[in-house]
């Protein structure tokens, strides 16, 4: 394959987020580039992505009986817990978390469409979901001192996260 030089231009603020990433990733900043760009491309030729809403007639009831145990949780481990007791999980999806059925893990909606965000529910708690792969979120959210790897004060978040969404890029 034929590979071209190119200079791109980037903004003071997108330069050095890439190049953090690249550090995190530990890559160079020509792969981080290629990689973005052929993601890009690929969403382009696969066509644009269905909105994955739930049916409004599913979240209405979905909210009332989840209202309290979303609005009194204390955190991760113990809102978990108290979504396990009536059948349902939390999982990461995308960039932020979809409710599922439990155990067979049909997906509901979005956590977002109960109205709690991801980043909502952060602050709140005051750290990512546990084993969220989107590190820059928590930091984005909560600053760089209370990012995912920094911190090690579990308490009662200290539970295996049961499974991530995954899906085709």
């Amino acid at each position: 394959m034929l590979e071209q030089d190119v200079t791109v231009r980037l903004p003071g603020p997108l330069y050095e987020a890439a190049v953090a990433l690249a550090r995190q990733r530990d890559e160079t900043l020509g792969r981080v580039i290629r990689e973005a760009l052929a993601a890009e491309l690929r969403r382009q030729r696969n066509g644009a992505k269905t909105p994955n809403r739930a049916d409004e007639q599913l979240l209405g009831p979905l909210r009332v009986l989840l209202a309290t145990d979303l609005a009194e949780a204390r955190g991760w481990g113990e809102l978990c817990a108290r979504l396990q007791e009536r059948g349902f999980a939390l999982r990461e999806a995308g960039g932020g978390l979809a409710l599922y059925s439990h155990p067979d893990g049909e997906r509901l909606c979005k956590a977002s469409e109960l109205g709690h965000s991801y980043a909502t529910l952060m602050r709140r708690f005051g750290r990512p979901f546990p084993g969220h792969a989107h590190r820059w979120m928590a930091e984005r959210v909560l600053g760089a001192d209370q990012s995912a790897d920094q911190r090690t004060d579990l308490g009662d978040d200290d539970f295996e996260v049961i499974e991530r969404e995954t899906g085709p890029l």
